[in-house]
C-alpha cells in the first residue's frame, strides 16, 4: 500500500477555478440530468413516511392527543418535502419527460393544496425577475424600497407593516396562502382558462380526499390530526422561501443594471442548514445554485457544492443567521442591502426626517 505521505504519493487534484458569474448556468448544466431510480427513490422515502406518520398519528389519537401532536413536526417535514418534489417538477428537474414531471407535481399539488400548473406558471415569473426592481410582484414577497415606503400614507405604511410583522408573515400568513389564496388564480385571473383549471381541478381533488378521510376516521379527528400538520408545513415552507431572498446582503438591481447570474448567485442565498432539515428541506437552501440552474434535480446540488467549493462561501447564511432575517423589511438602495424598520428610523434620526 502507498504510503500517502511519501514522496511518491499523488497530489490530490484541486478543485476546478470558479467560471465567470455569466458562464455558470452553462457550466452547470452538466448537473441537470435526473436519474430515474434516484428520483423514484425520492418519492418513496417522502411519501411512505408521510402516510404511516399520519395512520400513526391516527392511532395515538385513542391513547394521547400529546402523543399525536408529537408526530405532528416529523410528519409537517415530509409534506415540506413532498412540496419540494413538486417544485423539482415545476422545473423539469425530477424526470426526463415533461408530461411524468406535470403529472406527478398535479398529483403532489392535491396533497400541498398548490394548484401545480398555477404554481409553475407564478414561480417561473419570479425566477424570471428575482431581484430586479423593476419587475416585482408575481410570485414574490413584496418588498419595498426605503423610498417607495416614505412616499407611502400611514394608512399603506400601516398595512406593509402589517404584512412584514412575523406573526402575519409566519403566524396566518402562511395558512392563509395555501388554504385560501391558493383556491383561485389570483395575479393570473384573466389570464385564460388554464390557470383556472389548474386551480378548481386541484381543489376538486382535494376535496375528494379530505371528504373520503373524514368519512373513514370522523371530521374531527381528521381536522385534529392535519390541522397542526398543515399549519406547520406551511409555516416552515414560507420561511423557507423568505430566507432563500429576504437576507441582509442580497441583491436588488434596476433593470438597466440587472443580469439573471448576478442576481441568482447573489439575489439568493445559501442556506447552509443541519444536515437532518438540508435533507427535510430537499436541499434547497442550496437556493443560489438553483437559480443559477433550476433544472438541476435537488439531489444532485450538493454535487456542484462539493465540484465548486467557493460557491459554498457565497451568499452563506446559518440556521443562526437566518434568525435575524425577519427584520429586514426595506430596500436601502443607497446602503445596497435590506434594513429593518428600525434601522430606517435611526437613519432618519441622524438625517433629522420624520419616519
Amino acid at each position: 500500500m502507498r504510503d500517502p505521505m511519501s514522496d511518491n504519493a499523488l497530489p490530490t487534484p484541486p478543485p476546478p477555478a470558479l467560471p465567470e458569474t455569466q458562464r455558470l448556468p452553462g457550466v452547470l448544466a452538466r448537473y441537470r440530468d435526473p436519474k430515474l431510480a434516484w428520483s423514484l427513490t425520492e418519492i418513496a422515502v417522502t411519501l411512505a413516511p408521510l402516510v404511516a406518520l399520519w395512520a400513526a398519528m391516527w392511532a395515538l389519537m385513542h391513547v394521547s392527543y400529546w402523543l399525536t401532536l408529537a408526530l405532528a413536526l416529523p410528519a409537517a417535514g415530509f409534506l415540506v418535502r413532498l412540496f419540494l418534489i413538486q417544485h423539482d417538477c415545476g422545473h423539469g428537474a425530477f424526470f426526463r419527460h415533461r408530461a411524468i414531471n406535470d403529472w406527478v407535481g398535479r398529483l403532489c399539488g392535491v396533497v400541498t393544496l398548490t394548484p401545480y400548473d398555477y404554481w409553475k406558471r407564478t414561480h417561473a415569473a419570479h425566477h424570471a425577475t428575482a431581484g430586479n426592481l423593476d419587475r416585482r410582484g408575481l410570485g414574490d414577497i413584496v418588498t419595498l424600497t426605503v423610498e417607495e415606503y416614505l412616499a407611502l400614507d400611514w394608512r399603506r405604511r400601516l398595512r406593509y407593516r402589517l404584512y412584514r410583522h412575523p406573526l402575519v408573515m409566519f403566524g396566518v400568513g402562511p395558512t392563509y396562502l395555501f388554504l385560501l389564496q391558493h383556491r383561485a388564480p389570483l395575479g393570473l385571473m384573466g389570464a385564460g382558462w388554464k390557470p383556472w383549471l389548474s386551480t378548481m381541478s386541484t381543489n376538486l381533488g382535494a376535496a375528494v380526499v379530505v371528504v373520503l378521510l373524514m368519512w373513514l376516521i370522523g371530521p374531527a379527528p381528521f381536522l385534529l390530526i392535519h390541522g397542526p400538520i398543515f399549519v406547520l408545513a406551511a409555516t416552515i415552507g414560507v420561511w423557507l422561501f423568505y430566507v432563500q431572498h429576504q437576507f441582509e446582503n442580497t441583491r436588488w438591481a434596476h433593470e438597466a443594471q440587472w443580469s439573471l447570474p448576478e442576481a441568482a448567485l447573489h439575489g439568493s442565498s445559501y442556506y447552509d442548514l443541519p444536515p437532518v432539515l438540508r435533507w427535510f428541506s430537499a436541499n434547497i437552501g442550496v437556493h443560489h445554485v438553483h437559480h443559477l440552474s433550476s433544472r438541476i434535480p435537488f439531489y444532485r446540488l450538493r454535487e456542484v457544492l462539493r465540484d465548486y467549493p467557493e460557491l459554498g462561501t457565497i451568499s452563506r447564511v446559518t440556521l443562526w443567521q437566518s434568525l435575524r432575517c425577519v427584520n429586514y423589511t426595506l430596500w436601502d438602495e443607497d446602503a445596497q442591502r435590506l434594513i429593518s424598520f428600525a434601522a430606517l428610523r435611526r437613519k432618519l434620526r441622524g438625517s433629522g426626517a420624520a419616519a
